[in-house]
């Protein structure tokens, strides 16, 4: 390729071309370069061009073998230890998704041929490993066909990458998103009130949190918590200058002035409503945290950290202390092998029998299909992880939390290089929601902290959840195609 010198004169070449007449006198002119150098320079620039993003393209297609291959060997392992022979109608249903993972990596060899290449392989793996968890403990309550769960999440899981590609062919700019900022704030505050629409929001249960809408129910929480990201993206953009000048030092701090207070006084109080009104403690938890680390993102300033962690510790002290559902959470929590709170409803119960899951599956589990995870209520959904330490063992677990650690690294890598700033704090903003999700239900199994109800990202069971991690994705792999000037930044 041409170096920057030989641009420089190849432009001051033209210059001289287009300012003064062919033979004309006022100096002499500087003589073309040779012809036969453009051609073979074009010709390297664009076979450069080419190569790179079929490599990039190439490598996600290895480890997507790679990924199916883990995929189908969980699912035949659960039948060869929970029933002892294996049914192929099981497989034909779950080479659907695989074959939609082709069908997505074809798509991106078009549309987005510099998107990172780990992404795609690493959500499919978490996705294929909780469809075949979801399936054991279908076979240990002796529930097939439509009445499994298993069945239900190839079924949400085709839809949710469907709808995740149709996302990524309609964005072919995220900038176009901050436009929508304010829209994406209004449809978040309408998505927050759904559940709590007499007749739409389900009843009976511990969190409000669940609309149905016929034979359908969905968490549209799940969806808030991106279009969340898309307005505090686009307004910290737009706010940051303001929200970066510091006030008065408190213990060597400098800490905001109080007229800029707002944003984050506005947040916390719509967290604290999700807390008292549907009584879902995690969620609360999620949209908080989401704002706090896209506001020090944006402003670089950790005062707004201590700032946020002090009144969202705070809230959750006063919640614990007037709120019953709280309260129980955190008896739960803190004296777990009482028996009054393990025979409590709503007690301890589940966390205990998780707990006992994960240490019967000791350092290497009890191998796929031959362990007890239905003993814990929930293992399907909110106690996957349990249910997974179980039966691959502490060493299985630590597999899992890699391919989420690898799956974030890989996010906040994307927004860090990202062009703008609105794509570096979307970028982070997405890729922190699955990190802190994540921790909160681990966090919740182990003990760690109290329980709150949210499920693990591409595993539990729940189209919700399916949906909306599968938009991060292409959201994600839309932000890397567009670092065009540094893909090895991205890729590397």
């Amino acid at each position: 390729m041409p170096s920057i010198d030989d641009q420089r004169s190849s432009d001051e070449a033209s210059t001289e071309l287009i300012g003064r007449p062919a033979g004309g006198a006022g100096g002499s002119r500087r003589p073309p370069r040779a012809s036969s150098d453009s051609p073979q320079n074009l010709t390297q620039a664009i076979t450069l061009r080419l190569r790179q993003p079929a490599r990039l393209r190439n490598l996600e297609l290895l480890m997507l073998f790679i990924a199916a291959g883990i995929c189908a060997g969980a699912i035949v392992l659960v039948q060869l230890g929970a029933t002892g022979e294996i049914d192929a109608s099981v497989l034909v249903a779950g080479s659907a998704v695989l074959g939609l993972g082709l069908i997505f990596h074809l798509v991106l060899r078009v549309v987005a041929r510099e998107a990172d290449p780990f992404l795609l392989p690493i959500a499919l793996t978490l996705n294929g490993i909780g469809i075949s968890m979801i399936y054991r403990i279908d076979l240990a309550y002796g529930r097939d066909g439509w009445a499994a769960f298993g069945v239900k999440q190839i079924a949400w899981t085709v839809m949710a990458m469907t709808i995740a590609l149709a996302a990524l062919i309609v964005i072919r700019n995220y900038r176009v998103l901050s436009r929508y900022r304010y829209i994406a704030m209004f449809v978040s505050i309408a998505l927050l009130l759904l559940p709590l629409i007499p007749g739409l929001g389900r009843d009976g249960l511990n969190a409000r949190v669940w609309i149905d809408i016929g034979p359908f129910s969905f968490q549209p929480g799940e969806i808030a918590k991106i279009t969340l990201a898309i307005f505090f993206a686009g307004y910290l953009v737009t706010a940051r200058d303001n929200l970066s000048l510091m006030g008065p030092k408190i213990l060597g701090m400098r800490f905001p002035r109080a007229r800029d207070l707002g944003p984050i006084l506005v947040v916390w109080v719509v967290a604290m409503g999700v807390l008292i009104f549907q009584r879902d403690l995690g969620t609360s938890l999620l949209y908080f945290g989401l704002f706090l680390v896209m506001i020090y993102i944006g402003t670089g300033r950790g005062s707004w950290i201590v700032l946020g962690l002090t009144l969202f510790l705070g809230g959750a002290i006063v919640a614990s202390t007037f709120l019953g559902y709280v309260q129980g959470r955190f008896r739960a929590w803190l004296n777990p092998f009482d028996p009054t709170e393990y025979s409590a409803d709503g007690g301890s119960y589940q966390l205990v029998t998780g707990l006992f899951g994960f240490a019967n599956g000791g350092l290497v589990g009890t191998g796929l299909g031959q362990g007890r995870p239905q003993t814990t209520p929930l293992a399907e959904s909110d106690y996957i992880f349990a249910s997974l330490g179980e039966e691959l063992g502490l060493a299985g677990i630590f597999a899992i939390l890699a391919l989420y650690l690898l799956l974030v690294s890989r996010g906040f890598r994307i927004g860090f290089v990202g062009q703008d700033d609105f794509g570096r704090m979307l970028g982070v903003g997405v890729s922190f929601v699955i990190a802190l999700q994540v921790f909160v239900v681990m966090g919740g199994v182990t003990r760690v902290i109290p329980l709150t109800g949210l499920t693990a990202p591409f595993m539990a069971a729940g189209g919700s959840s399916l949906v909306a991690n599968w938009i991060i994705v292409a959201l994600l792999l839309r932000l890397s195609d567009s670092v065009r000037d540094q893909p090895r930044l991205v890729i590397g």
